[in-house]
């Protein structure tokens, strides 16, 4: 059995290494993303693994099939960069890994939530040019809020429980609800009762085309003043036009993001001694009430061990057996 695993990073390494050793098989590792002008190193394997943010083409799927691959496993949770035709058309069986931490996720955007509301990136740059007075940057307390979680899944769950620990009054709203989180009486029937309760909306769902710009003007429109968004799920999820004139109304008091939605090329990448070409995200950026994290609410070493060793667990049993644990269903 040999498998070619894409984009594996420096830290992924000795965790690559350790499943070799326990598994004895043959593991290929390439540094580069997978894209059509490398799919031809994978001639001659038996499965491939990758992550990535940018999008798998038809032509990947194509040369797999050519070279008899059928086994496709991703060291990650998202499939929206998946085209699902191509997969199906060509018979790929796809893996993810549904549950590499979800509290990592979760306690980054928790993270994120007090450093803005305790006005901690205000306090370093008055503190930069001097400036130690507390006024006008007084704080507010996450035990006197209500945070509103939409999407009750692992992540949204654990984020969940961190939020009660501080004392904060929690709701949510979930298309499949979950039981026991029905049984507490915490759910609301819409979304649009997260928005006119809460001052805090944290958001744990998937990239579907029914929720792409989710947060737009009209839901930005039907919050309170002075709300607080939090978006370490996807991009796709906010319209960050809509999200710079609420901020800029002072509808949104303040936003952490570790996602955006042209974040490709961007997050992940060195840009220093060059400038930026977004000027939507040239505009986060420069705020004060905005902190954005490169898309790195994963990046803990339990999560990176966990990503690398399952996916590889998944490619070698779609191997072995024709199904994994793990395997995304498309229909």
């Amino acid at each position: 059995m040999k498998i070619i695993a894409y984009g594996i990073r420096d830290d992924e390494k000795p965790y690559l290494d350790e499943w070799v050793k326990d598994n004895n098989v043959e593991v290929k590792a390439v540094a580069d993303l997978l894209t059509e002008d490398n799919i031809d190193l994978a001639k001659g394997y038996d499965g491939v693994v990758a992550y990535q943010q940018k999008p798998y083409t038809d032509g990947i799927f194509k040369k797999m099939d050519e070279f008899g691959i059928h086994a496709f496993s991703l060291r990650n949770v998202g499939v929206d960069n998946v085209p699902v035709d191509s997969v199906k058309k060509y018979n790929i069986k796809v893996s993810n890994v549904p549950a590499y931490s979800p509290s990592a996720i979760a306690e980054l955007s928790v993270t994120g939530l007090m450093a803005l509301l305790r006005r901690i990136p205000r306090f370093e740059n008055k503190m930069a040019k001097g400036d130690f007075r507390w006024a006008p940057d007084i704080a507010q307390e996450l035990n006197e809020l209500t945070v509103g979680v939409v999407g009750t899944g692992r992540i949204g769950r654990a984020a969940m429980q961190i939020f009660k620990g501080f004392g904060a009054k929690v709701i949510g709203y979930d298309v499949f609800r979950n039981p026991e989180l029905e049984k507490e009486g915490i759910y609301v029937d819409t979304l649009d009762e997260i928005y006119a309760q809460s001052d805090v909306i944290t958001l744990h769902v998937p990239a579907l085309k029914d929720n792409y710009h989710m947060l737009n003007d009209d839901a930005f429109g039907k919050m309170k003043d002075g709300v607080y968004i939090l978006n370490y799920a996807r991009g796709s999820l906010i319209d960050t036009d809509a999200l710079i004139r609420a901020l800029d109304s002072g509808k949104v008091a303040g936003a952490g993001l570790d996602t955006y939605e042209n974040e490709v090329g961007i997050f992940d990448v060195d840009h220093k001694g060059e400038k930026i070409n977004d000027d939507v995200f040239n505009n986060l950026f420069a705020r004060d009430n905005v902190l954005i994290t490169p898309h790195a609410a994963f990046y803990t070493t339990k999560a990176v061990k966990n990503m690398v060793q399952i996916s590889l667990n998944n490619n070698k049993s779609f191997i072995e057996n024709g199904k994994a644990e793990n395997e995304v269903s498309f229909d």
